[in-house]
């Protein structure tokens, strides 16, 4: 068994040419075609363990590759790897790999779920104090009768640090525009056989009890940024208001996670990082807002003007996402990580306890009589409420006990249920703000009625009483 260090990066299929013929190149390159078919259970048993088992063709060689415990949230993936020449098309699944011991009676039936066939070229390349194997694969992945577009830089570190990594992906995003990868070509495959989304939420952080600080840390932002990156790649083929709310809640919660952290955190990161977030989802943010408002508004000759002013903050989001700035935030944030933005070793239980424990108490506090509460100050309120619903579900598998298991749903309900309230009454008070900001005035047709907002602010009132007395799930 070994273990690999990559980066991968995706660009435009149009610029691969290009990219190849960049000075920072060695002249030389070895060019290979690679057909890899790869295998599962008719139950997906390997996927759900994150196991992947492929055979690879390239010429009359073939090479069976077992990969497990990767972690590519963030674009690096650092992963166990079983590989070894075999002599036929179908796995040779002995001691030599865990698969047999894993799947057990279910290994008799494994069978190829997908295969990608791609062009591949590789370089080698040395900077100071490293060497980088770069590799362009150019082809499709194909499951059944579907098919989606490969085009992906690897960059697989040899010798050196994974700071050279970075180094070099920033040099070649000075040429041709790159993006960091979240997804490995098996992934692709398997979300080919599934229904096309047309967003994606928040998966869950896969935490245990033994996790360290620095773990968790690392793991919690590599799973935000993989959730921003999988809906802005959606956002990127054509606008999608549920991508880009999505979007705008992965933006969200990697804010959250870097407040919730931020004791261990170095005070210039925590500033350069949550200033560029915070820009992001401010861009993201006036699009959303005005995706929600147009839900709202019957009014025929107010829609019709809030439809062209909508069409233009679309117009802007995908004009911002396609910025150098955007995709360099995103290779920042995944050195940050790689380079150990979090090194505390201690347990991260103990640490999350100390966190949710402590918003929970200023959420019972300042919460308190919501009813008589500025408008001001209610959003505050709100704002503490996400991150602790955010850090709720982030640290959830710190404490997988049957009864926390339990207090934790309860606790979750009682977020919500307060969380919808909240929500519901900031867009209905900002609605009048959102359209002065563009030169339009909503009158009667966005006017709160008082009755309803008493209504909404007794249940959010008795929803805040149910949480700040809700058992917590952390003890």
């Amino acid at each position: 068994m070994s273990r690999e260090i990559e980066l991968k990066l995706e660009l435009a299929r149009e610029a691969a040419d290009a990219f190849a013929g960049l000075a920072l190149l060695p002249g030389e390159s070895e060019v290979a075609d690679l057909r890899a078919v790869y295998f599962d259970t008719p139950q997906r048993d390997l996927a759900q363990r994150g196991v992947t088992l492929r055979i690879r063709r390239s010429g009359d060689r073939l090479v069976q590759t077992v990969k497990a415990d990767g972690d590519g949230g963030a674009g690096l993936f650092a992963r166990a790897e079983w590989e070894m020449p075999v002599a036929g098309d179908m796995p040779v699944l002995d001691a030599r790999t865990p698969v047999a011991a894993m799947l057990g009676e279910a290994v008799e039936t494994i069978e190829p779920v997908f295969h990608v066939d791609v062009e591949r070229r590789t370089w080698i390349v040395s900077p100071p104090h490293a060497e980088i194997e770069l590799v362009l694969d150019r082809g499709q992945v194909s499951a059944g009768e579907r098919q989606a577009p490969v085009c992906e830089i690897e960059l697989e570190l040899k010798a050196g640090e994974p700071a050279a990594l970075f180094h070099l992906a920033r040099r070649i995003d000075g040429e041709i525009p790159v993006r960091l990868g979240v997804l490995p070509k098996s992934e692709r495959g398997y979300r080919l056989r599934d229904a096309v989304s047309a967003a994606v939420k928040a998966e869950p952080v896969m935490l245990d009890a033994s996790a360290t600080v620095g773990e968790a840390f690392a793991r919690i932002v590599s799973a935000c940024m993989r959730h921003y990156r999988l809906n802005e790649a959606l956002l990127f083929d054509h606008y999608e208001p549920r991508a880009l709310h999505q979007a705008r809640v992965a933006i969200r919660r990697l804010r959250s996670a870097l407040s919730l952290f931020r004791p261990l955190l170095a005070d210039a990161d925590l500033a350069r990082f949550q200033g560029e977030l915070k820009w992001l989802a401010g861009m993201l943010g006036e699009a959303r807002n005005l995706d929600v408002l147009a839900e709202r508004i019957g009014a025929k000759e107010l829609r019709q003007r809030l439809e062209t002013v909508r069409t233009e903050a679309h117009e802007r989001v995908g004009q911002w996402l396609q910025s150098a700035r955007v995709r360099a935030l995103m290779i920042d944030l995944a050195e940050w990580l790689a380079l150990g933005a979090v090194r505390d070793e201690g347990p991260a239980a103990d640490f999350a306890a100390k966190r949710l424990r402590k918003l929970h108490r200023r959420i019972a506090k300042e919460g308190s009589h919501l009813e008589r509460l500025s408008d001001a100050a209610r959003h505050e309120v709100r704002k503490d409420a996400k991150k602790l619903r955010y850090g709720s579900e982030f640290f959830a598998g710190l404490f997988a006990g049957r009864k926390q298991r339990r207090r934790q749903a309860r606790f979750i309900a009682a977020l919500e249920k307060m969380q919808e309230g909240l929500g519901t009454l900031n867009d209905l008070v900002s609605a009048p703000e959102i359209l002065a900001r563009h030169g339009l005035d909503g009158g009667d047709a966005v006017a709160v009625p008082p009755k309803k907002k008493r209504k909404l602010l007794s249940a959010t009132a008795g929803a805040q009483e149910t949480l700040a007395q809700a058992r917590p799930f952390w003890t």
